[in-house]
């Protein structure tokens, strides 16, 4: 059942291409726009080019981009066309429904890695030790857990029509703010002194740490501070959830 359930969420995403062109694309859009141009400039003071820490933010932005996205707007969505009612009437477990869509997710945020490495690669003429390229692949995957609850929890307070907005409003100003585009020492000293507490700007760290861009902090303080985004997400997604339930079948 949750093999079937995985397939189904994978092709029904698929097959809007408002979703997956953008999930595949945009981070390319991105890199070739701000990466490229100056992808040979090395950080200060380091030896880490820019089109390495831009491959970085770029991979941490596609992966969470995908997990709030997918799981937002998809349950907002579902929502509004009353398919968690279909569902609660069918044999499905509400655990398979569920994990179908986490791992729908992930394999998302797989390809577009997929896609975004090679371009790196080639375009930015981004270069990295094998061992790099997989640590940077394994930990915008793992890191990205803490987005499918903060996508999950979005899903279910905001309604089918404003859940674009909300994610929106959200997600790009936390993406700016956390140093994804731009280092962090070239935004307003306000936005300085705020980025250390974005769940984003965390996982961003994990990201730059791999290539081996300086951070702030050292790697298990990220993964910490991930950890908490991940436990208060979750509580937030299941109250939500729970609520809904409560809502329209108790």
């Amino acid at each position: 059942m949750l093999f079937r359930q995985t397939a189904a969420e994978f092709l029904k995403l698929w097959r809007v291409p408002a979703f997956s062109a953008t999930s595949l694309l945009l981070p390319v859009v991105f890199y070739a726009f701000i990466g490229i141009g100056q992808a040979s400039q090395r950080l200060q003071g380091t030896h880490i080019t820019f089109g390495a820490y831009f491959l970085a933010s770029m991979a941490v932005y596609a992966v969470a981009n995908v997990m709030i996205f997918s799981f937002g707007i998809s349950v907002a969505n579902e929502r509004g066309m009353k398919m968690d009612l279909l569902m609660r009437a069918t044999p499905l477990p509400p655990l398979a429904y569920l994990l179908a869509k986490c791992i729908t997710a992930i394999v998302f945020a797989a390809l577009t890695l997929a896609v975004l490495f090679p371009f790196a690669y080639i375009a930015g003429g981004v270069r990295l030790d094998a061992t790099e390229w997989f640590t940077l692949a394994y930990r915008v995957l793992l890191g990205s857990i803490p987005f499918i609850a903060l996508g999950f929890a979005i899903g279910y307070l905001a309604g089918p029509n404003s859940a674009i907005a909300v994610i929106n409003l959200i997600y790009l100003p936390t993406a700016f703010a956390s140093g994804l585009f731009f280092p962090k020492q070239l935004l307003p000293q306000i936005i300085q002194n705020i980025s250390p507490y974005l769940p984003l700007y965390r996982f961003g760290q994990l990201g730059w740490d791999a290539i081996g861009a300086p951070t702030s902090d050292n790697v298990t303080t990220d993964w910490l501070y991930l950890a908490g985004y991940g436990v208060a997400f979750f509580a937030i997604a299941l109250w939500a959830y729970r609520r809904e339930e409560s809502r329209k079948f108790s």
